[in-house]
């Protein structure tokens, strides 16, 4: 338990410090291409929530979000012992981001977004986000190793 507990503050702290470097070295829409007409590195506020749905409604978030997060770490307290590793590191991710982005909310009252894949997508991202999307992966991942298992049994 220790060790996810561990994992999740470090995973909050890396997003914090990214959020910071962004905050104080760039100005709101500032941009810096890393790989031309691809991947920049731009400083967004995200004043909503996923893809800016919800924009200037940050208090609402916030409240929603504080219960999804409380939510979640009693589920992973409470299966931590019947979960398996993927299960596990799943929950640890999905933790971390969800952290991470309310952390921003709360105390500056926007989401710092800086990941822009121009060649992929319109939105700008962060580490929580790429956090809380890597962990439903391993959910989904975890599903269908369990759907496979079952048939397989059957």
């Amino acid at each position: 338990m220790i060790y996810y507990i561990i994992g999740i503050v470090s995973l909050v702290i890396f997003d914090q410090l990214t959020k910071l470097k962004i905050e104080n070295n760039l100005f709101i829409g500032d941009t810096i291409p890393v790989i031309s007409d691809f991947f920049h590195i731009t400083y967004v506020q995200n004043r909503g929530i996923a893809f800016g749905v919800f924009q200037g409604k940050i208090n609402i978030i916030s409240i929603v979000t504080i219960i999804a997060i409380v939510m979640l770490i009693i589920y992973f307290f409470k299966t931590f012992k019947k979960s398996n590793f993927l299960e596990r590191l799943s929950f640890m991710f999905i933790i971390a981001g969800a952290i991470g982005n309310i952390i921003d909310r709360i105390f500056r009252g926007y989401v710092v977004d800086m990941l822009d894949f121009r060649g992929v997508w319109a939105y700008v991202f962060n580490m929580a986000d790429v956090y809380i999307n890597f962990g439903v992966i391993l959910i989904l991942i975890e599903i269908l190793l369990k759907s496979k298992n079952n048939k397989s049994q059957n």
